[in-house]
């Protein structure tokens, strides 16, 4: 499948003697400063869905190779947007980061340790790319509780310095610090925490939160994005991944009395559900019990923080666990080359267990979500998953199209009733889902449609979007008003399902334009104005 004409796209631009992406100058690097920003409309039309963003990274050390993907990824998914859009926001707001970070043993080879934390050269890339947008490093909060001693060691001490960011990593509890560090969360319906304290500003008014997980095996499965905002929270509320049978050294009035209790019924009726794995026996965190236990602080957590978007940097993954693993007892990074992303991150989650080498269904935390009304989907089959392209198109694309890299856990190992399942495992056992209860049209579409673009007017740039019954040859036309075609936004083969493009206008003079949608013998047109 194709996206943009660069054939004719390049003409239109250099007849025009510009040279311009998403808006940005080639020369300074700034994109138009409209006074607002935020995630891509077409994400943010889809919040059920998944999207992949493939990266070309040589090898991990390739320094420059992951900044540039970290800088085009913010590029075609942080945009400029006008005052009055949905979702927009002004570009005086702060913007909170986590990623992952972690502990872990420092004095472990740089090869080892690499694969533990969400790569910094890629965060450096992704922060320069959104300063283009008119945000300034000062605006930008690392947050992590955990590896306050590693973040010279992993690289983060030094890329904070070079663009300007704010990192905070405090593992020191909550009444250690000071109370402008702390924002504090009501959750009066929590089945474990009631009261949660945050590391400032995670969860504070008038802030732009970003999730940005590794692609990496844990004893939790993965330990993807629903999993780190766990380290968004203050010592030792954080310390989640406790036996079922112990209470969090924290204050008691922000647990729920009954939370032991409600925690062992919602197990057993888990278990008896099938669940799968829930049967396996013992105390600690690493037994059904205490998944239960782990996966229900999880989702108290990500009920009240609510970021923008959760992100897995898959440039590499990670398998094994910290840095103990199969291979010769230690673990190993693999090239996936992929970016995962999206609103929910339950369905990012379960795709992104998949591209793991996992089936999703086999992990607790996932049918939990669900239950809760948190996720509409389990099967991956069933999210609609777009491949993201960096010029900022989408191609529904089936969700097994994409290589899976295989990530070895320790989760939940099956050594009970005459089971022998090695210690590094995968849990890629089949597992037979419901039927989805919510249909997404625009994954399944009845009748070819071509939308309004959006935004409309517009200035630099605008998104078009069209949907196919089955798949067909598209060809995406633009007239000016007299009625000559001037462009080709897009020509090629598409799948059924709704897909978008993005048409560049910077060239283009003022005026009104007519985009044309051919496909299968259908033909539609639309009206749209261009603004400089």
């Amino acid at each position: 499948m194709t996206g943009m004409n660069r054939r004719t796209f390049m003409k239109s631009i250099a007849a025009a003697s510009l040279i311009s992406t998403m808006g940005r100058n080639a020369k300074s690097g700034t994109r138009m400063n409209t006074g607002f920003f935020g995630v891509h409309p077409f994400i943010e039309e889809n919040p059920d869905a998944v999207f992949i963003m493939r990266t070309s990274v040589g090898d991990k050390y390739n320094y420059a190779a992951k900044k540039d993907a970290g800088y085009l990824f913010a590029q075609s998914v942080f945009i400029a947007k006008g005052a009055g859009d949905l979702h927009a926001f002004p570009v005086s707001r702060l913007i909170a980061m986590k990623p992952n970070l972690t502990s872990y043993t420092q004095n472990k080879p740089v090869d080892i340790k690499m694969g533990i934390v969400t790569d910094p050269d890629f965060m450096e890339g992704l922060i320069e790319g959104m300063k283009t947008l008119g945000l300034s490093g000062s605006q930008f909060y690392m947050r992590e509780v955990n590896g306050e001693e590693l973040v010279d060691d992993n690289g983060y001490a030094a890329m904070a310095d070079r663009t300007g960011a704010d990192l905070l990593v405090k593992g020191t509890v909550a009444a250690q610090i000071k109370p402008s560090l702390v924002v504090w969360k009501d959750n009066p319906d929590g089945t474990y925490f009631t009261k949660i304290p945050y590391l400032w500003p995670i969860n504070a008014p008038d802030t732009f939160l970003i999730n940005i997980a590794k692609f990496k095996a844990h004893g939790m499965g993965l330990t993807l994005t629903a999993k780190n905002l766990q380290g968004t929270i203050v010592r030792n509320y954080q310390a989640h991944c406790t036996s079922y049978t112990d209470h969090l050294d924290m204050d008691s009035n922000h647990r729920n009395p009954k939370a032991k209790d409600v925690i062992k019924q919602n197990y057993l009726r888990h278990k008896a559900a099938g669940i799968p794995r829930w049967d396996k026996p013992g105390t600690d965190f690493n037994c059904g019990h205490g998944m239960e236990a782990w996966a229900s602080r999880c989702l108290d957590n990500n009920t009240v923080t609510k970021p923008e978007l959760h992100i897995i940097e898959g440039i590499y993954g990670h398998d094994g666990n910290f840095t103990s693993g199969p291979h010769d007892g230690k673990p190993k990074d693999f090239m996936a080359n992929i970016i995962v992303f999206g609103k929910n991150p339950f369905h990012v989650d379960s795709i992104g267990h998949w591209l793991g080498g996992h089936e999703p269904g086999n992990f607790g935390l996932l049918h939990m979500a669900l239950e809760k009304g948190m996720s509409t989907l389990l099967n991956p089959a069933d999210i609609p998953v777009y491949a993201w392209n960096t010029d900022g198109s989408a191609i529904l694309t089936p969700f097994n199209q994409f290589p899976q890299t295989p990530l070895l856990t320790y989760y939940l190992q099956r050594n009970y009733d005459g089971q022998n399942e090695p210690y590094w495992h995968l849990c890629d056992e089949p597992y037979q889902y419901a039927p989805a209860a919510v249909k997404h049209d625009r994954s399944t579409p009845s009748t070819f449609e071509l939308a309004q673009n959006y935004p409309n007017p517009f200035n630099a740039n605008t998104t078009i979007r069209f949907t196919l019954p089955r798949a067909g040859d598209v060809r995406l036309e633009i007239f000016n008003a007299y009625g000559q075609r001037v462009d080709v936004a897009t020509e090629g083969r598409f799948g059924a399902g709704s897909h978008h493009v993005l048409w560049r206008a910077n060239g283009f003079p003022t005026g009104t334009y007519i985009y044309r949608c051919f496909c299968n013998g259908y033909v539609e047109t639309g009206k749209m104005v261009l603004v400089k």
